[in-house]
């Protein structure tokens, strides 16, 4: 299992790997401040990279080839096989000893740890946009692709690098020490270094050089270098084409980690060794990335660019041999041959897809995959829910997948379920129809939450958490959903319900439960997100924004239904940089026309707990840290969440950089008719503000910290009633 984890986080490591490195280049004493110079031409890198960008041409298209692998640094490699050869390791190899038992030593006397190559088209047109076709693909170990690996993209491709960036230039000091010529081309020379290497000599010390064309002021290339010699460095180089700036080449050398020998193959515990009979060897994580075949412009044909941002058209790995700029060497051919006999054994297929489905959401067993989101969880009504959600994956059949789940609330002790099939259209994109039956309980007045991701989702977990106002329904729906384009998806459904409140409650003294028809059209619309295809269905790769989510409900009073209401809501969601800083927004609402129940007006997601006298509770989507839950209901609302992140950074406790984001969160609404509604509550009619500040990487950790405070009209005397902790998971993001 260490090494299936291993081959999938390596990858990750590669790509996410943010936190420069440190090298020594002796010159000058100078001051802790950037050179107003560099920061001046930094400027004007900055307000050039659009024109300077291949996007902003009418059209383009290129092809790449990259190759990733784990290895000891060819310069070590003859000593190694010597070292290993001449070890008692080997000579006392047991008769027993297989594959099973093969350890990093035997790999790599022979073969790399780990290959991966990846060919590539990009195509690019301002009417279509952007198109990313997989050629071809092969990965050392594994029989099928994990989808969502190899649609990653590299750091620099298309984007100013992180240490150049507007937001992290508190990060590093930047000096300008020369101007050469490359490639027929003067450069200006800007040498950098993180601010927080400090040295007792007070040498100047670089980690990093970026190349700046003094024409254009277009990036020609940065080199980024460890703190420590050998320990790695991050090259990306430009090319001039067509007066536009494209990505040519990236190198990465990144080290992993130090591999002890001893010559009787053990390695080193307490038992003190002789320094002639130990060697240590360094493993590192290698990249390249070659990009060629440049054409600009061309044509503009639709079908070129329908579907997603990813399409696969060979994963294979035999058609590598067109695209490869320099053949395999027969270290490299050899790892295909030991990692996949290792990948056989070790089942490493399976493994990689359970591991990858958690990003979805998802434990993948074989035909079967489970609901992560509804293992365990807690709320006021059901106490703790324990439950298990279903579904027959690709493996069963591609076009029919049929569901189920269970759960059990030990408060309520009482079991739901529900059972459903999805019948697919094509496996071109996510189309299909769905019909399904279910038996559950829900909170009242929750805001749609359909076509929401899982981290969305995740970030949402506890928003009605302090609501007990729950009501039970028994639903027979037909659905469809299609995904129009890479951004827009659109679901049509049709229900009959049965619904009945298990609070006191009575809707214009008819009684609390009632039957309704009724029709949900929802909208998604996220023209800036990548996506890719796979058997399992669509995968967001990266979500962007902005993003729109839109309902509309219409319930009618035929086939037995009660009502004739109209219900929509709206969720805009987006983030943008400045020079100031990073600020996000989501503005979202809802409105009911007609008489309906109160579990279908909005309750205004309010986290906190009347009960208690201190306020700490989750973060939410969309929640409040300082409202109490199931007190206040509307028919019509709106509300915002602002937040904003100063390009401002500091060390508290290890290697952690944090920041502060301020936060503003505020609603106001109405009940045009709360008298229809027969139970305590409260319209929630005036506005409502809370303000807070967040700690990121709260002393180094993987949470946020959160402090807010309620103010305006419904602030009260009582300091802890205003005043709220809130914890985030830092990976749920914005």
């Amino acid at each position: 299992m260490k090494r299936v984890l291993l081959f999938l986080c390596f990858w990750m490591y590669i790509f996410g790997y943010s936190q420069s490195k440190e090298t020594s280049i002796e010159t000058v004493i100078i001051e802790d401040k950037s050179d107003p110079r560099a920061l001046e031409i930094l400027k004007k890198v900055e307000r050039m990279f659009r024109e300077n960008s291949p996007k902003s041409l009418e059209s383009y298209s290129y092809k790449s080839y990259e190759k990733i692998s784990m290895d000891i640094d060819e310069d070590s490699i003859t000593q190694f096989n010597e070292f290993f050869q001449n070890s008692s390791f080997v000579k006392k190899k047991r008769e027993k000893d297989s594959l099973n038992n093969i350890s990093a030593r035997n790999i790599f006397s022979k073969s790399k740890l780990f290959l991966w190559e990846r060919a590539q088209e990009f195509l690019y047109s301002k009417t279509y946009g952007e198109k990313i076709n997989i050629l071809d693909n092969r990965i050392s170990g594994l029989k099928q692709p994990v989808y969502e690996m190899i649609a990653l993209q590299q750091s620099n491709r298309d984007k100013i690098p992180a240490q150049l960036k507007q937001e992290n230039r508190g990060l590093y000091r930047f000096f300008l020490t020369d101007t050469l010529e490359m490639d027929g081309r003067k450069n200006f020379v800007i040498r950098f270094r993180e601010v927080n290497y400090k040295k007792p000599d007070k040498k100047r010390k670089y980690n990093g050089a970026v190349y700046i064309d003094t024409e254009t002021y277009g990036i020609k290339k940065i080199e980024n270098f460890s703190k420590n010699k050998n320990d790695g460095i991050i090259t990306s180089t430009w090319i001039y084409f067509n007066n536009k700036w494209f990505l040519a080449h990236e190198t990465v050398k990144l080290k992993m980690s130090n591999m002890a020998m001893e010559k009787d193959g053990k390695e080193q515990s307490g038992e003190k060794h002789e320094k002639k009979d130990r060697k240590s060897f360094g493993t590192y994580a290698f990249l390249s990335s070659r990009y060629f075949d440049y054409r600009a412009p061309i044509e503009n044909d639709r079908n070129d660019f329908k579907g997603y941002t990813f399409s696969v058209k060979n994963i294979s790995g035999t058609t590598l041999d067109r695209y490869r700029t320099d053949p395999l060497t027969a270290r490299e051919k050899n790892t295909y041959t030991t990692i996949d006999s290792l990948g056989k054994i070790y089942n490493i297929d399976t493994k990689a897809r359970v591991l990858t489905g958690l990003l979805n959401g998802q434990i993948r067993m074989g035909a079967l995959d489970f609901a992560v989101d509804e293992i365990v969880n807690y709320n006021l009504y059901e106490g703790f829910r324990v439950g298990l959600k279903a579904k027959l994956n690709e493996t069963f059949n591609p076009y029919f997948s049929p569901d189920y789940y269970f759960a059990y609330g030990f408060k309520d002790d009482r079991w739901k379920y529900g059972i459903g099939l999805d019948i697919r259209t094509t496996l071109d994109k996510n189309s299909f129809f769905r019909v399904d039956y279910t038996d559950d309980v829900t909170a009242s007045g929750e805001f749609y939450r359909r076509l929401w991701n899982f981290k969305m989702k995740m970030a949402n977990y506890g928003n009605n958490i302090q609501n007990d106002n729950y009501y039970r329904f028994r639903s027979a729906s037909f659905s469809y959903l299609n995904d129009v384009s890479n951004g827009l998806t659109l679901v049509f459904a049709a229900r009959r319900n049965y619904e009945e409140a298990l609070f006191n409650y009575s809707f214009r003294n008819r009684g609390p439960g009632f039957d309704n028809f009724n029709t949900l059209f929802t909208l998604k619309f996220s023209p800036n997100s990548t996506n890719i295809m796979t058997p399992q269905g669509k995968s967001l790769i990266d979500q962007k924004y902005p993003e729109l989510y839109f309902n509309y409900e219409q319930s009618y009073k035929i086939l037995g239904g009660d009502f004739n209401y109209t219900r929509f809501d709206a969720l805009f969601v987006h983030n943008f940089k400045t020079r100031l800083g990073t600020t996000g927004f989501r503005l979202y609402g809802g409105m009911v026309l007609g008489d309906a129940p109160i579990w279908k007006n909005f309750t205004m997601n309010g986290l906190a707990s009347p009960q208690r006298d201190f306020n700490f509770n989750l973060t939410s989507f969309l929640g409040f840290a300082t409202l109490e839950g199931g007190k206040y209901y509307n028919d019509r609302f709106i509300a915002y969440y602002f937040t904003h992140k100063l390009p401002l950074y500091f060390k508290s406790f290890g290697q952690n950089v944090s920041s502060f984001d301020f936060v503003l969160r505020g609603t106001i609404g109405n009940m045009e008719h709360p008298e229809y509604h027969q139970f305590k509550f409260r319209p929630l009619d005036h506005l409502y503000q809370e303000v807070g500040l967040e700690w990121s990487n709260f002393l180094s950790s993987y949470f946020n910290l959160g402090l807010f405070y309620r103010v305006g009209y419904y602030t009260t005397p009582n300091f802890m009633q205003n005043f709220a902790l809130q914890f985030k998971l830092k990976l749920l993001e914005f």
